[in-house]
């Protein structure tokens, strides 16, 4: 408030500790790979002793993504995984998207792309859902496009990027990017009117920012790429001079190999091949740093197209039509790679259709919770060992909830259960099911001991007392308890909480009883 003194630490959605992730993926993104995970190894100990889960998770978050800019495929794909159990348990939908894309680049980058096509299915089947929280969502979509152009995806990385665009261009050069890589390949395989499309959305993407920002020579190395390519030779040459050794000192190797070929592009077409030659020869040198699937492969078109227009020998045009081949041939493979995502969606939507009809069956058309068959399956659970402890019944009963039917009729006591669900659901974590067992009567298994267990029992029970649900009737629940033990039936479990229940109502109700 205005007039107050400044709280001493920034407050952020996520705690002050969020402050030490963000420090760790900014390592991370500047090349500073190994500090990064040396910091986040120190900061994990200080989230776990303090409680603070959410940043554990960015921690873990930014220890992979370090281990993914140092190559290191195995060890970041190891991340994702506890990552992805992370957010599977703490029921986050755009978490466990975002890390699913995640461990699909991996997948990709490790050529296993029946797995990475399957997890970007997943994930897109999960990205479908309406989801609250537009920057995490943004996130995940971002991770999402990043995946499939490691994949060569071109379509699929666009599309997205192109949904981003409608609420934030942040991620514009990266699409520019996209279009660049996806302009030069086409091309490359005789479709130059489509690669001339994809090059031009990239110039209109990359100039004005250049324009705007002369410095950034990342944009000024795609933009000059691009005018090369497109055959504007003088703007790019400039831009291409000018950037290569800035990033070359910044050990920024991506977009230095982007200038390099660039300028071997306006050099060839200037008829200096000897020269144009060495700049296709210092990129793909660069390529020892770490670079893209796709990038080799354009580099060794224009090298050996180069070659060929320096000596128009039998073996040059041999060399040409080899490399030219197998640019188709990558192609094909790329495309099958596009099948292969849309097979994996369909087979997940199949999925994702058949477990909601199953939640449809499992749910109570009234209140939204569980029905009798859903807790006659979980009882079933408990006897297969399949749910096991700690785990808490609690079973909850409106008091005098005949009365309240007789009373005010029927439709008002349906909108009082719904209400009283409400509450229940409200108290309730993502690893814990609410049920309508029948009638008034609900239950609630719920994840924790005895002591957790009371203490949920009596918020349910005061918010109820302290709800108007039904103006001038004062609306109460009693409740039953009764803790998993091992050996112990689900049938003798539901037993145990009805007995307290009926004691938690022969001592005056609105009260409960473990």
């Amino acid at each position: 408030m205005e007039g107050d003194p400044p709280l001493p630490v920034p407050v952020t959605a996520f705690g002050p500790l969020h402050l030490l992730a963000i420090r760790v993926h900014r390592l991370a993104n500047s090349g500073r790979c190994r500090e990064a995970i040396e910091a986040a190894d120190a900061y994990l100990a200080i989230a776990r002793q303090c409680g603070d889960h959410r940043t554990e998770h960015f921690l873990l978050q930014g220890k992979m993504y370090a281990n993914l800019h140092m190559g290191r495929y195995r060890e970041g794909a190891e991340l994702g995984d506890r990552l992805l159990r992370a957010h599977r348990a703490a029921g986050s939908a755009l978490g466990e998207a975002k890390t699913l894309c995640d461990l699909a680049q991996f997948d990709v980058l490790r050529s296993r792309y029946v797995d990475g096509m399957r997890n970007l299915a997943r994930a897109a089947v999960l990205l479908d859902v309406p989801h609250p929280g537009r920057d995490r969502r943004i996130s995940a979509l971002c991770s999402f496009a990043e995946a499939a152009t490691a994949a060569e995806m071109y379509e699929t990385a666009s599309a997205t990027y192109e949904q981003i665009s409608e609420a934030t261009n942040t991620f514009d050069l990266v699409h520019a990017m996209t279009l660049l890589y996806w302009g030069l390949r086409l091309g490359h395989i005789g479709r130059h009117d489509e690669g001339a499309t994809r090059l031009r959305r990239c110039v209109a993407i990359t100039r004005p920012h250049v324009d705007e920002r002369p410095d950034d020579v990342r944009a000024a190395a795609m933009l000059a790429l691009a005018l090369a390519k497109l055959g504007d030779l003088i703007p790019a040459e400039k831009l291409a001079r000018e950037a290569i050794m800035p990033l070359r000192k910044a050990e920024n190797y991506e977009p230095a190999r982007l200038a390099h070929l660039a300028l071997g592009l306006v050099l060839r077409a200037q008829g200096a091949l000897v020269e144009a030659r060495r700049e296709f020869l210092a990129a793909r040198e660069l390529c020892d740093f770490g670079s893209r699937p796709d990038e080799k492969s354009i580099i060794r078109y224009e090298s050996a197209r180069t070659a060929l227009e320096a000596d128009d020998s039998q073996p040059a045009r041999d060399l040409f039509d080899a490399v030219e081949g197998q640019a188709r041939e990558l192609w094909r493979v790329r495309l099958q790679r596009l099948a292969m995502l849309r097979q994996a969606r369909q087979q997940e939507e199949a999925e994702a259709a058949r477990a909601r009809a199953e939640r449809e069956v499992l749910r109570d058309p009234l209140t939204g919770l569980g029905n009798r068959r859903r807790f006659d399956l979980l009882l079933d659970r408990i006897d297969t060992g399949h749910l096991a402890g700690p785990l808490v019944l609690l079973l909850v009963d409106v008091d005098h909830f005949k009365a309240v039917n007789d009373a005010y009729s029927h439709s008002v006591g349906d909108r009082a259960l719904r209400e009283v669900a409400k509450i229940l659901r409200a108290h309730c974590r993502t690893e814990d099911v609410p049920v309508r067992y029948a009638g008034d009567e609900f239950t609630v298994f719920l994840r924790g001991d005895l002591t957790v267990g009371r203490e949920v029992a009596e918020r349910i029970r005061a918010a109820v007392a302290g709800s108007d649900i039904i103006p001038g009737v004062d609306l109460t629940v009693s409740v039953g308890l009764s803790a998993l033990t091992p050996g112990t039936s689900g049938e003798a479990l539901f037993r145990q909480a009805d007995e307290r229940l009926y004691a938690a109502k022969f001592s005056g109700r609105n009260t409960i009883a473990s």
